[in-house]
């Protein structure tokens, strides 16, 4: 409901002119020293600049080769299962042959046994179903499967063949003032791109490096702030806020050997080797464990 005009008439009028406020025909003067306009233009849009840098970080995965070795109740499970299927599955057709094969042994073996009374196989050999489990026996001795431990037991941490049955992050050696921290791979903002667009420019412009990665949304997943050490601190420039997205290593793609003692694929649990505990904290929430 509208407001009757009697009230709106009474309400008085304020006016800015140059640096003074008008009430109501009145001139009320205002220093500019005053605690209230201070405040004022400290809430003003033309603000001074933010001195904390913005960086965007990928978290890059690479995500299970290989299925992971069962636990022992696992293995427990599995074992009945199986047992389960075979008790309430029907017979194949080679388990049929096998009877067939065996009934007509036993009825060979009694004394009036009449051969005229076999199916005639025109002279052909008949291949029992017992000489068919010998020649799949023979097969399978000539069979090498391939070693699922080779790439999983190296020691390399610069190679994303490792722990194939687990999930790997990658970490990369940064400088931070005089100091080389390990950290996700990030770089600082400019102005005209996204930070996701900062995030894949991260993972693009490694040296060394040609890794692809598919990314996993727009917006962050996680963000950490951090001062930088006092020696390197100024004014416009007090420390970083860092926006993290997520990425998956581009299937089918073989990326080269990276640089030792630069960069480092690791696993969840190994996270705590290699970044400081802060960091760690915020990592840890949105690495996937897979």
């Amino acid at each position: 409901m509208a407001a009757p005009c009697w009230r709106i008439a009474s309400r008085p009028l304020w006016l800015k002119i140059s640096g003074s406020v008008k009430i109501c025909g009145s001139v009320r003067n205002v220093s500019c020293s005053s605690p209230q306009l201070r405040a004022a233009q400290k809430l003003s849009p033309a603000k001074a600049a933010s001195p904390w840098v913005l960086h965007g970080a990928v978290c890059l995965q690479r995500l299970p080769v290989i299925s992971q070795d069962r636990s022992p109740i696992e293995e427990q499970f599995m074992d009945m299962m199986h047992q389960i299927e075979l008790e309430k599955s029907l017979m194949s057709d080679h388990e049929l042959r096998l009877l067939d094969d065996a009934e007509r042994m036993s009825r060979k073996q009694e004394a009036d046994y009449d051969s005229d009374e076999e199916e005639d196989y025109g002279g052909q050999e008949i291949v029992t179903a017992q000489d068919l489990e010998d020649a799949w026996e023979q097969k399978l001795k000539q069979f090498q499967p391939a070693s699922r431990t080779d790439a999983s037991d190296t020691t390399d941490v610069s190679s994303s063949e490792r722990c194939l049955g687990n999930s790997l992050v990658l970490l990369v050696k940064q400088d931070v003032g005089s100091q080389k921290l390990w950290l996700l791979p990030q770089q600082p903002w400019e102005a005209g791109e996204t930070l996701r667009q900062t995030a894949e420019r991260a993972l693009t412009s490694l040296p060394g490096a040609e890794l692809k990665g598919r990314f996993l949304g727009n917006a962050p997943c996680g963000f950490y702030k951090y001062k930088f050490p006092k020696n390197i601190q100024t004014e416009s420039s007090v420390g970083a806020k860092v926006f993290f997205f997520k990425a998956v290593l581009s299937s089918g793609s073989s990326p080269l050997p990276l640089p030792k003692d630069s960069y480092a694929w690791v696993r969840k649990d190994e996270l705590q080797d290699y970044l400081s505990p802060e960091y760690l904290k915020q990592v840890k929430r949105f690495i996937m464990h897979v």
